[in-house]
């Protein structure tokens, strides 16, 4: 680890905010875009974002699984007519190489802050997916490194970016509503028990201890990769901060609010005897003062009778209901009166990353406000790992009263990787 960080100190930091004249080229859309994805599960998906783009080139692809490693050359090579990018384990040979000009972090949570922390340090712009941060504390941190850097980091909340959600708000503002007064969002799945796992070798094809990489070392445990993670505290941060953070961002974005002042989350592991340790069933509630925002996960039953939308905004004069794609309005009668709901794309996410470094444009999903939905996230698992109300100053951005709360605010790090700004 160090001798790679002592060689990333000596870049020079970019020229980049929330908005600002193109990076790459002063406002030229035509410059090539070199970039870096790390994390070839849902990275594939980055993968297919970047070569949606016009003279856009995936010049590395990294994972610590040599499968999919493999894997994700041959994907990119076929997005790109033949051209193969170079395959690493280690992300930071992507930061040392100056000629390129994006990492793009898919890897699991716990990686995303102290990935997208160094990138900034290499004066890389960042595409990190959501949440984003593994907990409180590295939710403030991600912010500082991409101001202190001037760096663009945009979150993958890619709804943002969608014409039809961006329809939907924009109604909102214009009063469709009426006075606005709650959010409710939902979230349902059939997920199988995890099992309990056993210690055992790393398999070969696994780089097991970069695959922990920020986390303090554990053991391999054989239930535990590539998905299980998710509900580990070491790791993850449950449903909330898996998929909650996606309903949480828009219900936050429709009433036009920031930081909670209340929180609370309760509920439990209720449908299988495993190794999970996050619930698979909960109900986290935010307060606003004005307004409240409310989030409901069953992970592992489909409740298919309750036809609840993904995010649901209340207002005094008719309801929107936001749906994957896009939204339904209906009056006080439950008539629906408008709709727009086209199939979903993650492109035009990641457009409006890349006419942010090439133009200067904002960017739709900038990490100082994404990180507002994720902090929602970190709160509402302290909440319901303490068993108690969170109290939060907006103004501070920390708990109030609660001392013991406070210790889940960040985490331990293993020696040489805890990320600072």
């Amino acid at each position: 680890m160090t001798s790679r960080r002592q060689l990333l100190k000596t870049y020079a930091p970019a020229v980049a905010m929330t908005s600002f004249p193109g990076i790459l080229s002063a406002k030229n859309p035509n410059t090539r875009l070199r970039v870096g994805v790390m994390g070839l599960s849902r990275g594939k998906a980055h993968i297919a974002g970047f070569t949606g783009i016009d003279n856009a080139e995936i010049a590395y692809v990294c994972d610590v699984d040599k499968n999919r490693l493999a894997s994700g050359v041959k994907y990119a090579a076929s997005r790109q007519g033949g051209n193969e990018p170079k395959g690493v384990t280690d992300f930071r040979e992507i930061l040392e190489d100056k000629e390129v000009d994006v990492l793009s972090i898919a890897a699991p949570n716990f990686w995303h802050a102290p990935a997208a922390i160094l990138a900034c340090d290499a004066k890389k712009q960042v595409y990190v997916e959501k949440p984003g941060s593994h907990n409180a504390h590295e939710a403030k941190l991600i912010v500082e490194a991409a101001r202190k850097n001037k760096c663009l980091v945009q979150m993958g909340n890619q709804r943002r970016s969608l014409p039809s959600y961006r329809e939907g708000i924009s109604k909102i503002r214009d009063g469709v509503l009426g006075n606005l007064r709650y959010a409710r969002c939902w979230y349902d799945n059939r997920r199988p028990s995890i099992g309990r796992g056993k210690k055992v070798p790393a398999p070969d094809w696994l780089d097991w201890n970069l695959w922990q990489g920020p986390a303090p070392d554990r053991p391999y445990k054989n239930n535990l990769v590539h998905y299980n993670w998710h509900w580990h505290w070491h790791y993850g941060g449950g449903e909330l901060a898996n998929n909650g953070v996606h309903a949480l961002d828009i219900a936050r974005w429709g009433l036009g609010v920031d930081f909670p002042i209340r929180v609370t989350c309760n509920g439990g592991r209720y449908h299988h005897d495993d190794d999970q340790e996050t619930p698979d069933t909960a109900d986290a509630t935010y307060d606003f003062g004005k307004v409240g925002i409310s989030w409901h996960g069953s992970s592992c039953l489909q409740r298919k009778h309750e036809k609840n939308s993904f995010v649901s905004i209340y207002g005094d004069k008719g309801i929107m209901a936001f749906e994957s794609s896009g939204y339904r309005i209906y009056d006080m009668n439950g008539k629906v009166t408008e709709e727009n709901i086209p199939p979903f794309t993650d492109l035009p996410h990641f457009k409006n990353f890349a006419a942010a470094i090439r133009e200067g444009s904002s960017l739709n999903a900038e990490i100082s406000d994404a990180q507002k939905s994720s902090m929602m996230c970190h709160l509402g698992n302290i909440a319901y790992r303490m068993r108690t109300e969170i109290r939060f100053d907006p103004k501070t951005q920390s708990i109030t009263d609660n001392s013991a709360a406070e210790k889940l605010w960040g985490r331990e790090y293993r020696e040489g990787w805890e990320p600072k700004v």
